[in-house]
């Protein structure tokens, strides 16, 4: 055999193989991106091709006590400056070790939200608040300079390029949605002025000016790329605009509906946008309830916010359902069109960072922790944390593999490290077999990564029961058997998967978990006596096709190896003395079936087969042989191979009585009347095993007549009378009559009358 035929023919079985038989033990693929959550995931990390891959550790470090929300986070020194609310304050968190931190309060402001915050070169702090829309320049502790803007919020404050005229800042804000440049000399020379300012002229002499609007309501978050334009992502609408380095009108660079841009991270090349999608408006997940007894700086009463924040929730506690919107990553390359690269459904994202080229996403609303990896353009879910919102992420300084992550509900510090040592561990959801059932090897894809030894060790747990909490049997620890894993003698319907390394380079593919479902007993689905004296002529089995499509090889029909069954499209014939017996058995484990059939006299003890072990869903069989009566029939059901002998179940069922009636019917009295216009025949008859079907009256000089409604109107005995009302002008000519009375099984009997 030639090469080519050869490898045509190799292929040509590969292809029609599934299609052949189906083993019955079953599969279960996981996915470990899918089926891994964020807070099940300890120093590992998944990739959305499945893989499971080493990942940052998440630390929750000691020492910050009680500090309301915590808003926004930026690196400062060996340090991160942190804004909060409600009660406005500023802290400095340094790292005390690797598992605390030290809390150093900055300021306690008498504004309420402190949602940006700023280290300047000459060490003062730059503060922006909500709802009060106030700047507040810091020195020492100590406030220097400050003027409430004609805004509702400062949402963000991102530091110029030092110029000729000294250092200035751009502050996003919100209600109404706009952009202004803070030249720090000019504002620090104008002093504590906490009046809301609301006229440009005033706001120039304290070194603030306009650089740009839109009409979106909030200017969430702003970048500055390195060409001079400014890049800014709005909400509740969720648009990111472009303004041009000089200022002026932005230009809509995407456009959305109900959304918040929630950060913007620069990137070689252009830059990232992380857009939340939600059914409400996009403030509405940012708490900006002033502190109670705390008033804004023109005496009136705080704690009551303004129409742009009224409908923001305030200090809520934990939250255990889902967020029901959605979030995006978008690339917006530099001269092209914007692109989602990572889609997420029922996950806020809150802020970007990147660590080793790697993008990270700090998530909500169940703690995520996300990631994209642009050089592979693979998603990534890391280890989450305990609190509802994880909203920043800072660079750690003098760690180049750190970073400090802030959580709120409840507030929180983490140290995520991506070279941190320990045991490494995921830990699937729970994962429904659809049936109890016996558990096989897991094994892992050819894509795995190991190192020699024993880099992994494996862990299952099962359940009978649904129910997260009980019902479990303890972690058990699985050993290496064949290529795989293996917990002998393990049953459940719900499994979960632990998997544990302490190595720091590693991959694992996706896991194939093998399994033999409970063997559940065959049920008889219906059941047919067809006749008598009806023949069956099988229709023929349509031939196997010689190819297979593509679709077929991906998703196989299951065959199981039956014959497909072509009974219904088969023809039905008159056969004296043949009967049909037709069943439909369905097996939930699609197991090849035997059927015996059986038959026997009522009154009687011995049973006589029909048929045994037939792979058929039907039989004819001769009844000439049987004497009159009725005879109870059975099916037993019985699984065949490949189920081993020593598993297999049978069912018997108790089907429907056969009556073999070869008697014709009695006729026991004819009655004939001659009117003036009409003639009137009546008929009674009676038999011995079957109901009465009809009567039939054929007249000599042609007429011939059925009557299948007795006399009394209701079809339903073994004795019946049938009349006949014929006009005399029918029945001109005729000189007799003869009476055919038909019983249900076809028997009929005949008496001629003389008219």
């Amino acid at each position: 055999m030639s090469p080519a035929r050869f490898l045509a023919g190799g292929l040509c079985a590969a292809l029609l193989a599934p299609a052949w038989a189906e083993p019955l033990s079953k599969t279960q693929v996981i996915d470990f991106y899918a089926d891994v959550p964020s807070r099940n995931l300890q120093g590992l990390a998944t990739r959305s091709d499945g893989r499971l891959l080493p990942g940052p550790r998440l630390t929750e470090l000691r020492g910050l006590t009680e500090s309301g929300l915590l808003w926004s986070a930026v690196p400062d020194g060996d340090g991160v400056l942190v804004g909060t609310g409600p009660d406005g304050m500023i802290l400095r968190l340094r790292p005390d070790g690797a598992a605390a931190v030290t809390k150093e309060t900055i300021a306690d402001l008498t504004e309420t939200h402190v949602f940006a915050a700023l280290r300047l070169p000459d060490g003062s702090v730059l503060a922006g608040t909500s709802p009060q829309g106030t700047l507040v320049l810091l020195r020492d502790g100590q406030v220097v300079a400050r003027t409430a803007l004609p805004v509702d919020s400062v949402f963000d404050l991102v530091p110029e390029p030092p110029a000729q005229g000294g250092l200035t800042v751009l502050v996003a804000t919100g209600n109404p949605g706009r952009v202004y440049r803070v030249a720090i000399e000019a504002f620090t020379a104008a002093g504590d002025q906490p009046a809301k300012v609301t006229d440009d002229a005033t706001l120039a002499a304290r070194g603030i000016a306009l650089v740009g609007e839109i009409r979106d309501r909030n200017v969430r978050r702003l970048l500055r790329l390195p060409d001079g334009r400014l890049i800014a992502g709005s909400a509740p609408k969720g648009n990111v605009y472009a303004f041009p380095a000089a200022g002026g009108a932005p230009r809509i660079l995407a456009e959305n509906r109900s959304a918040e841009v929630c950060d913007l991270l620069p990137w070689p090349g252009g830059f990232y946008a992380a857009v939340t999608f939600g059914t409400a408006t996009g403030d509405a997940r940012v708490a900006n309830r002033p502190k109670a007894g705390k008033t804004d700086e023109a005496g009136a009463n705080a704690d009551k916010p303004n129409d742009a924040t009224a409908s923001i929730l305030f200090d809520e506690p934990a939250r255990l359902d889902r967020f029901a919107g959605r979030s995006q990553l978008l690339w917006f390359p530099d001269g092209g069109f914007p692109e989602t690269v990572v889609a997420r459904n029922n996950v806020a994202f809150y802020r970007l960072a990147h660590h080793g080229g790697v993008i990270l996403i700090a998530g909500g609303e169940q703690g995520e922790l996300l990631g994209y990896d642009p050089t592979r353009q693979r998603s990534l879910t890391f280890g989450g944390v305990s609190s509802v919102q994880l909203n920043g992420l800072v660079p750690l300084p003098g760690s180049p593999d750190a970073l400090l992550a802030i959580a709120n509900n409840p507030a929180a510090v983490h140290r995520l490290d991506f070279t941190a040592p320990g045991p490494r561990s995921a830990e699937t959801r729970r994962i429904d077999l659809g049936a109890p059932a016996t558990l096989g090897l897991l094994r892992f894809g050819p894509g795995t990564r190991l190192a020699d030894g024993a880099p992994v060790e494996v862990a299952i747990r099962t359940s009978f029961g649904s129910d997260e909490a009980e019902g479990w049997t303890p972690w058990l620890n699985a050993t290496a058997d064949d290529g795989g894993w293996r917990v002998p003698d393990l049953r459940g319907r719900h499994v979960q998967v632990r998997v544990t390394s302490g190595q720091a380079d590693f991959a694992l593919d996706r896991a194939t978990l093998h399994y033999l479902r409970q063997n559940r007993r065959p049920q008889l689905q219906e059941f047919r006596l067809i006749g008598p004296n009806a023949g069956l002529i099988p229709a023929a089995t349509p031939p196997a096709a010689a190819t297979a499509t593509l679709g077929q090889v991906i998703q196989p029909e299951r065959d199981d190896g039956k014959r497909r069954n072509p009974l219904l499209a088969s023809q039905v014939v008159p056969v004296p003395g043949a009967q049909i017996a037709y069943w439909n058995v369905g097996d939930a484990d699609d197991d090849n079936l035997t059927a015996t059939f059986s038959l026997r006299l009522r009154g009687t003890e011995a049973w006589t087969d029909v048929a045994v072990a037939s792979p058929e869903s039907f039989l004819q069989f001769d009844t000439t042989h049987l004497a009159e009566g009725t005879y109870e029939t059975r099916l037993v059901v019985t699984e065949a191979a490949p189920r081993p002998v020593a598993e297999r179940l049978s069912a018997t069922f108790e089907t429907d009585d056969l009556l073999i009636d070869r008697s014709a019917p009695e006729i026991v009295g004819t009655n004939l009347d001659r009117g003036a216009a009409r003639l009137r025949v009546a008929v009674s008859a009676r038999d011995a095993h079957s109901l009465l079907a009809a009567a039939e009256f054929a007249l000599n000089n042609g007429t011939r007549l059925s009557v299948e409604q007795p006399e009394d109107g209701i079809l339903d005995g073994r004795g019946e009378t049938f009349v006949l009302e014929l006009p005399l002008d029918r029945a001109a000519g005729a000189t007799s009559l003869e009476v055919i009375v038909y019983d249900a099984l076809g028997n009929s009997s005949a008496r001629r009358l003389g008219l």
